[in-house]
């Protein structure tokens, strides 16, 4: 699940090796890579929103 983790992070970042990519394309089911993605993608809005509401207030 680390595995995962950290390639979707890169992949946020865009930061990841075209190696790095292929091989998580080749070898893993989309479905932990499209779970975590949204779940980070979540918690990315949440912290621009808390960030956003500590600012302003």
């Amino acid at each position: 699940m680390w595995q995962i983790i950290k390639s979707v992070l890169a992949a946020f970042f865009g930061v990841q090796k075209e190696a790095r990519r292929r091989e998580d394309f080749e070898k893993g089911r989309a479905a932990p890579f499209i779970i975590v993605g949204v779940l980070m993608a979540i918690v990315l809005v949440i912290l621009v929103v808390l960030v956003a509401t500590l600012a302003a207030g």
